[in-house]
C-alpha cells in the first residue's frame, strides 16, 4: 500500500503514522526522519539542506525531491510506505507522480481538527518541551500556512479519487480505529 498523510500541525499525524504502518506493514517515510539522516551522513544532499536550514530558509524542493526519490529506491518501501510530511506543493506532487511511474499512491490520508483545539494541543506539547516560542500567536499562523499550502494539494486529490479525510480529535484509540476503517474501505 502507498500513502499520504496530511494534516495540521497538532493533528496528531506522527502517533498515527506509527499506527498505520505497524497494522499494514508498510514503512514510515518522514521529510523530517530524511533531513536528520542525510545530515548524519554528511549526504551531497544533507550538506545542500544544512545551507539552507542554517540560514533559517526552507530547503528547495529540489533537494527534498532528491532525497524523497532516493528513499522511495530503498528496498524497505517496496512492500508499501507512508509518506508524512511530503508533498507540501503541488510542485512536489508532480514530482511524487514522475517518481512513483506507473504506480501511484494508493491513499492520501487528511487527518481533520478544530483548530481551537489543535491550538490547545500544541500550547499544551510546548509546555511539556519547553517550546516557549510556540504562542497560540506562531501556532495560529502556522495553522493558516498550513491551510494556504495545502488547500490546493486537497483539492487534487480529491479530484484524483484518493483522499479520505478522517477527524483527528479524541483518543489515539478512537482516531486509529476511524483510520483503519478508513483505509480499509
Amino acid at each position: 500500500m502507498r500513502l499520504l498523510i496530511m494534516g495540521p500541525p497538532g493533528a496528531g499525524k506522527g502517533t498515527q503514522a506509527e499506527m498505520i504502518c505497524s497494522e499494514f506493514g508498510v514503512t514510515h517515510i518522514s521529510t523530517g526522519d530524511l533531513f536528520r539522516l542525510n545530515l548524519a551522513q554528511g549526504t551531497a544532499l544533507g550538506q545542500e539542506a544544512k545551507k539552507y536550514m542554517d540560514a533559517g530558509e526552507y530547503v528547495p524542493d529540489s533537494v527534498t525531491n532528491g532525497m524523497v526519490r532516493a528513499r522511495l529506491k530503498d528496498a524497505d518501501v517496496a512492500a508499501g510506505f507512508l509518506l508524512d510530511g511530503y508533498p507540501r506543493t503541488v510542485a512536489q506532487v508532480a514530482e511524487l507522480d514522475g517518481m512513483l511511474g506507473a504506480t501511484p499512491l494508493d491513499r492520501v490520508l487528511e487527518l481533520t481538527a478544530d483548530t481551537e483545539e489543535v491550538v490547545k494541543r500544541l500550547i499544551v506539547r510546548a509546555k511539556d518541551q519547553g517550546r516557549s516560542d510556540d504562542t497560540a500567536e506562531v501556532i495560529r499562523r502556522r495553522l493558516e500556512l498550513y491551510a494556504e499550502q495545502t488547500e490546493p494539494l486537497t483539492a487534487l486529490y480529491k479530484s484524483r479519487g484518493l483522499l479520505v479525510q478522517v477527524d483527528g480529535l479524541g483518543s489515539v484509540a478512537e482516531v486509529t480505529a476511524r483510520i483503519s476503517d478508513a483505509l480499509k474501505s
